[in-house]
Formats: C-alpha cells, sequence, structure tokens
C-alpha cells in the first residue's frame, strides 16, 4: 500500500507535465518522434525512479533522522547537538536529488563550475545554517529577527558575487528542501522543539507556537550564502569561461542522434555519481549505530533495505532526468523562445501563457504542496480553506514562471523581482503570527519540487539559449522565484487568518456582554 501511495504521488506529479508537453509537441513546437520517444521513457524512468526513492526514504532514512533527532535532544548536550546537526545536514544535502539535478545543469552551461565543490558549498552552508536554526530554537530568539539579519547577510554577498552566480545561488536555496533533506531537518526542529517546550506553561506555548516550524526555511538561506560566498573566490582565483548557446548545446544530450541508448549510456557515469552521493550519509548513519542509537539489528537491515531502495531508484531517476526529460525541456523552450524572439506578437504571448499554465500544474500537482495546505488547514482551524491557498500559490507560481519567461526574452535583472519578493516578505513577518511565518519560510521550497529543478529549468534554459540571452544571468533564478512566491502567499493568509479570530473574539465579547 506504501508502494501504492508514492507511485500515486509521483504519476500525480509526472504526468501532468508530460500531458503538456505532447500536446504542445502535437500542436505549436513539434519535437520529432525520436525525442518525444526519449522523453516518454525518460517520464516512465523519473516516475519508477522516485517512487522507489520516496519509498526507500520512508522506511530506512526518515526513520533513522527521527532516531537521531530524538536520541540528540535527549542528550542534553548543545554542543554535541549542533556539532552532529551540522553532519546531518550536509549529508543529507549531498544525497538530495534536486541537488543533484540542478548542480548537473549549472556544469554543463558554467564549465569553469567545480561540481562536487560546488555541491559541498551548497551542504556545508544547509549544515551552517541548520546550526543556527536549532540555535534560535534553544534560545527562544525570534525566528523573524534571523530571518531579517541572515537575508541581509545574503543579499550583500549576491550584490559582492558574479552576476552568473546570482541567479544559480537563490535557485539552490529551493533545491535544497527535496525529499532527501526536509524530513530530517524537520525531525531534529520537531525534536528539539518539544524537549524546550517541556516544563513551560501552555500559554507561553501558543505565544511562541513557531517553535516547531522555521528551520527549514533557516537552513534554506545557508546555500544560497555559500554558492554566492563560492562565486566571489571562483572569480579571484580563475577566469570564468565564457557562457554561450554553444556551451550548453556541447553538454545537452542530443536523443535524436543517440537513440534510446543514450539511458544505457548514461548508467555507469550515474551509478558512480549515486555512489558518491549516498556513501557519506551510509557512513554517516554506520557511526550514529554505533555511537548514539544502538538498534536492534532487524531495525539495521531495515535502515540498509531503505538505503538501497534509495540508491536504485535515485539511479532510476537520474538516468530518466538526463537521458530523456530534460533534454525535451530544454528543446521545447529553445523551439518556442526562438519564434518568440524572432517572431515576437502572439510568440512572446505564447510563451508567457505556457509558463502560466507549467507553473499552475506544477504547483498543483506537487505531493508536499497538498500535505502543506493540510497542514494549515489544519493549523488556522478550517478559517483557511485547503482550496484558497491552492488558488493563491497557484497563482503565485504560475506568476513566477511567467515572469521568468518575460526575463528570458527581454533581459531585465533579477533583482528587479526578487528585491521587492522578499523586502514584502520580509516586512509582512510583522504583521503575521509567528506560526504562519515559521510555515511559510518551511514552505518556501515545497512548490519547488523534482519538476521545478528538472523540467522547468530546463525550460528556461532552451528559452534563454534560443531567445539570444544569457543562460546562466537570464534562466537561473526561474526556482528562486517559485519559492519565493509562498513566502508571500502563506503570510498573507496568515494575517486574514489575525483579522478573522480577532473579529470572532470581539463578537463573541460583545454577545457575553449583553
Amino acid at each position: 500500500m506504501n508502494l501504492f501511495l508514492k507511485f500515486k504521488e509521483t504519476v500525480s506529479s509526472v504526468l501532468p507535465i508530460m500531458a503538456i508537453v505532447l500536446v504542445l509537441s502535437l500542436t505549436i513546437a513539434p519535437l520529432g518522434s525520436s525525442t518525444i520517444l526519449a522523453f516518454i521513457v525518460g517520464g516512465i524512468l523519473v516516475i519508477a525512479g522516485l517512487t522507489i526513492f520516496l519509498l526507500g526514504v520512508d522506511i530506512g532514512i526518515l526513520p533513522i533522522g527521527e532516531r537521531s533527532g530524538a536520541a540528540l535532544t535527549a542528550k542534553k548536550n548543545l554542543p554535541l547537538l549542533l556539532c552532529v546537526s551540522f553532519v546531518i545536514g550536509v549529508m543529507v544535502t549531498i544525497a538530495e536529488p534536486d541537488v543533484q539535478v540542478l548542480v548537473g545543469q549549472i556544469k554543463g552551461v558554467n564549465p569553469a563550475v567545480n561540481k562536487w565543490v560546488l555541491v559541498f558549498m551548497i551542504a556545508a552552508g544547509v549544515g551552517l545554517f541548520v546550526m543556527l536554526g536549532l540555535l534560535r530554537t534553544v534560545l527562544s530568539l525570534k525566528l523573524r529577527y534571523i530571518l531579517i539579519v541572515s537575508y541581509i547577510l545574503v543579499f550583500v554577498l549576491a550584490f559582492l558575487s558574479p552576476a552568473e552566480f546570482q541567479g544559480v545561488a537563490f535557485d539552490s536555496g529551493g533545491a535544497t528542501t527535496g525529499p532527501m533533506t526536509v524530513p530530517f531537518i524537520m525531525a531534529l526542529g520537531v525534536g528539539v522543539a518539544a524537549v524546550r517546550s517541556k516544563g513551560k506553561d501552555s500559554e507561553k506555548d501558543s505565544s511562541d507556537g513557531d517553535d516547531s516550524f522555521g528551520l527549514t526555511g533557516i537552513a534554506s538561506i545557508g546555500p544560497v550564502a555559500a554558492v554566492c560566498l563560492y562565486g566571489i573566490i571562483l572569480s579571484h582565483t580563475a577566469s570564468s569561461s565564457e557562457i554561450t548557446s554553444e556551451n550548453l548545446d556541447s553538454t545537452r544530450i542530443d536523443s535524436a542522434a543517440t537513440g534510446l541508448g543514450v539511458f544505457i549510456e548514461l548508467i555507469p557515469e550515474v551509478i558512480k555519481e549515486v555512489v558518491m552521493a549516498l556513501l557519506p550519509l551510509v557512513a554517516m548513519f554506520i557511526v550514529f549505530q554505533i555511537f548514539l542509537l544502538k538498534m536492534p539489528p532487524v531495525q539495521v537491515r531495515k535502515m540498509f533495505q531503505g538505503v538501497a531502495y534509495s540508491f536504485v531508484g535515485l539511479v532510476i531517476f537520474l538516468v530518466g532526468v538526463n537521458g530523456g526529460f530534460m533534454p525535451a525541456g530544454q528543446k521545447l523552450g529553445e523551439i518556442l523562445g526562438e519564434f518568440a524572439a524572432t517572431r515576437g506578437g502572439i510568440w512572446i504571448f505564447l510563451l508567457t501563457v505556457v509558463g502560466l499554465i507549467f507553473g499552475a500544474v506544477v504547483v498543483c500537482a506537487e505531493p508536499a504542496v497538498w500535505v502543506l495546505t493540510e497542514q494549515v488547514e489544519s493549523v488556522s482551524g478550517g478559517t483557511i480553506k485547503r482550496k484558497v491557498m491552492l488558488a493563491a500559490l497557484s497563482v503565485g507560481v504560475a506568476l513566477a514562471i511567467a515572469l521568468s519567461m518575460l526575463r528570458v526574452l527581454y533581459g531585465f535583472s533579477l533583482w528587479y523581482i526578487l528585491l521587492p519578493g522578499y523586502a514584502i516578505s520580509l516586512l509582512l513577518t510583522a504583521f503575521c503570527p509567528p506560526l504562519f511565518t515559521g510555515i511559510a519560510f518551511d514552505s518556501g521550497g515545497v512548490a519547488s519540487g523534482p519538476m521545478t529543478s528538472t523540467f522547468i529549468l530546463s525550460f528556461t534554459l532552451g528559452a534563454a539559449v534560443a531567445g539570444g540571452g544569457d543562460p546562466v544571468t537570464d534562466a537561473f533564478g526561474v526556482i528562486a522565484l517559485v519559492a519565493m512566491t509562498p513566502l508571500i502567499a502563506i503570510q498573507i493568509l496568515g494575517i486574514v487568518f489575525k483579522i478573522k479570530n480577532r473579529k470572532n473574539k470581539e463578537s463573541k465579547q460583545v454577545l457575553e456582554e449583553k
């Protein structure tokens, strides 16, 4: 049953994208039979791989994260908690499939980037900010102050970093909050908050309702700062290669030329990358088992069974993504982008509309979004309905991707959107209930799931190349815009909930006085 549920979740995420691509290919943007065949095979592999991977995370990897969080908090040793949480943040981020895909695409358009150095920089950023988030919980610091200070630091680093790393940096913040990273971080955050809340009275607890939320939001800031820092270092130590469409074309796999054999050719390299990604995580589990968890043999076998499922699933997923899914997305973007750049008029409108449709479909089909909306409906006592939440997120993400298409065509700066967007997000923290602020910043990466990191980014890269723009400065940033939307949408809904709650209390007081 668990396998069926995971399969259902994955199909609901992937099939809508596949259906839209097939319709576009049969109408305004013919991709060719070879590309479509590779895309369909790649989509099937993506569905199968994600299903097996998520099953492995559930049965073997997530329980280890929960047990580790509980064991660490039970020891009541703050230095140990912070150090181990840093290691956990680093290891799970290295194994995160969204990060692997994103870094591969960055390397594809910027040969100056060292893939594994960038992965470790992103992972270290997550680890450091997980430490900061747990320290905030232990010391009872206000979430909004941590967020404001952290984002000021991030924007300073972003302005100092080269232009080709700015969009990439903010994209990495959205890509890190994936199916591997979030469960570990949430387990640690909830565990520490539960331990700290013991001995506090219920009234105090209700005022500090944000303690169980916000850790994922803080953790997603770390990779942005780390990538900006990497860009600053790289700009002073080596001359960046010129980024052109030829660079992108040389790295893209041409499925029309190689046929379905490309999937077989990819397997050895993908296995090597997955082994390098998961090996540190397995080593961490072994160390935890010996010195911290000391689980019985039955649970240890279950843990390794989960890791084995995750390994197989991740290999299948990455083969499908690289062999058929991303190349088709890039080619579709190239066709529509070329038409929009050369013919203008209705084709610019069509490219923007396609972006709107992709945005609405991606966020509605993302299983994590459904979990989030259910959570908000529960927290608000049914005041904020799931349908309202879905509508708000759909509109926001659709507009984010449509703006990305216009940015590709007209080349305006990412800062024109990011600066006012984050300024509004941080300003809303002053008026929004702390609980909703924590949920909002936790959910920043929920909308930017595997489909955004794979297909949507490839589609945007293709449009940037065909439109004559710079794929690094014009295309990267689309994940960041998608991840920014929930920060505003959920906090606005939180303010609505606050106002309704206040009116209900006032009405009750009036009735009691009468």
